[in-house]
This record gives C-alpha cells, structure tokens and sequence, in this order.
C-alpha cells in the first residue's frame, strides 16, 4: 500500500513539474494544424500518433529543463519549491523520467513517417537547447517560442509527410505569442534575473519595454493568424476564433502592469489557455461544417 502510493505521489509530483496541464497551450494549434492538413478529419491513428509525439517532447523538453535549472531554481524564492530543489525528486528519478519520455517521442516520430522520423532530433535539439539560453541572451523568450512553433509544423507534417506555408505561418504565430506571454511571465523575474546575471527582455530593458515589446509582438501575431485563415479558405466560424483570439491579447494587455504583477497568472493561464482552445475549437468546427473530406 505504501509503495502504492509512494508511485502515486511520485507521478503526481512528476506531472507538476513538467507542467503537464499547460500542455493545453501547444496541442490546441498542433490539433488545428493536423485538420487544416488533412482538410477534415485525421484519422484516429494519426491523432494518437501526434498526441504520444506531443506528450513524449515536451515532458523531455521539462524534465531536461528542471535538471539544468536545479541550481538557479533552489536559489530564486518563486521556484525553490519546485520538486527538484525541494527535494519532492531526485535528479536520478528525473533523469530516468527524461530517457522514457525522450524514447517515447522518438518512437512516435518513427510511427508516423519518414520525415517526422528525419526532424525529430533536430526538434530535441532545439528543445534542449532552450534551456540554456537565459545564461546567455535575452532573446531566450523567442527560442521558446520557436520550441512551442513546432506543434503545428510537426502535427502538419504528421498527417501530409511534407512542407507547406499555412504550417510554418501557423508556427511562427505561435513562436510570436509564446515569445510574447513568456515576456510577461518572466516580469515576475525581473530583479533576480538582473542580480544572478540572468538575460531576458525585462531584465535587460525594464518591465514597461518589455510590455511594449509583448503587445508588438502579440499585435504582429493576428496578421499571420489572418493569412492562415484566409490560405485555408477559413469560413466565418474561423473568423470568429480570430476575433476571440485578438480580444483575448487585448484583455491580457489590459491587466497587467510594470508596477503592479498581482494578475500575471490570470494573463498566462486564463487568458493564453483561452487564446489556443478558442482559435483552435473554431477553426476546426469550421473546416468540419464546411465540409471537408475524410480521413487521408
């Protein structure tokens, strides 16, 4: 019994630590770009594909980062809690934990085709890469962004096995607003980041740029998503996920300010969980009610 739930306890604790929830952010616009490929419906096999490839990335991607991150973690008061410092894990289990997940999205990539297959390291790469940036540049925000940016590439890739425009624009608006919200997360950051000599927007230039530079870059954002509408032959229920989309950035702007973070968690959680299910609930229900073919 104890052993039983020394496992669950684990788990749990393993799920807080990669943040399994905010997966929600990614797999909205991974699943929108898989039915803007296969213009209706992927079959139920390529979706459960993607989903393992998904799960399997971003939960390396996490562990990797919480193990690189231990140090500078256990000494800032808002993430010393965190499992790793804590001491809720030990870096063996995490390392262990890291190994299974990367085999599994690697076995995933395989599953589905050869280029998926191809660009699976590269997307490791890049993954791994990401946490280590904030030692050295402050443009760590866009290499995040460029990590979560390869959820719609990928899922498009997944289902067609090659390339296309309305993908790699559905990925850099993705890498825009990821960019842009990890600017407003990391505010709460701003003044250890400057002490330990950390690099990111707002420990470089203030938090009253960095929100300016986080609204430039959430406004430039709503073109792309325009194009991949208008590319995709998007009918009206698109155009609402749109519109959803813009007042939800706006809202987000709206509540957070340099000199006052009390709302930063509605901004990053709320907020941007919003902006990915409801683009991604209305361009997939308009693709579906306009008709399109079935399962490639």
């Amino acid at each position: 019994m104890n052993r039983s739930g020394g496992l669950v306890r684990s788990v749990r604790t393993t799920l807080e630590m990669i943040k399994f929830s905010h997966t929600l952010f990614a797999l909205p616009f991974a699943l929108l770009s898989a039915v803007l490929a296969a213009r209706g419906l992927p079959s139920a096999a390529a979706v459960g594909k993607i989903l393992l490839a998904m799960v399997g990335a971003r939960s390396a991607a996490m562990a990797h980062n919480r193990l690189v991150d231990r140090e500078i973690d256990a000494a800032n008061p808002r993430t010393a809690t965190r499992a790793l410092p804590a001491g809720a894990l030990s870096p063996a289990f995490v390392r262990t934990f890291l190994v299974v997940s990367t085999l599994l999205f690697l076995l995933a990539a395989a599953w589905l085709n050869r280029l998926t297959l191809l660009l699976a390291p590269v997307a490791l790469g890049l993954l791994f890469l990401y946490s280590y940036t904030k030692r050295f540049t402050w443009a760590s925000h866009f290499v995040l962004g460029l990590c979560l940016a390869i959820a719609p590439v990928g899922a498009w890739i997944a289902v067609r096995g090659s390339f296309a425009l309305e993908p790699v624009l559905l990925g850099l608006a993705v890498l825009l607003w990821t960019a842009g919200f990890d600017v407003i997360y990391s505010l709460q950051d701003e003044d250890h980041d400057r002490r330990t000599g950390l690099r990111s927007i707002p420990a470089r230039w203030g938090g009253k740029t960095a929100l300016a530079v986080s609204a430039l870059l959430h406004f430039l954002m709503l073109p792309l998503l325009i194009v991949v509408w208008r590319l995709s032959g998007g009918g009206g229920l698109f155009g609402i996920g749109l519109a959803l989309t813009g007042a939800a950035l706006v809202y987000q702007h709206s509540i957070v300010r340099p000199g006052d973070l009390s709302r930063v968690d509605s901004a990053f959680f709320t907020a941007n969980g919003f902006v990915s299910v409801a683009l991604a609930a209305f361009g997939i229900a308009d693709v579906l009610i306009r008709g399109a073919a079935g399962p490639l």
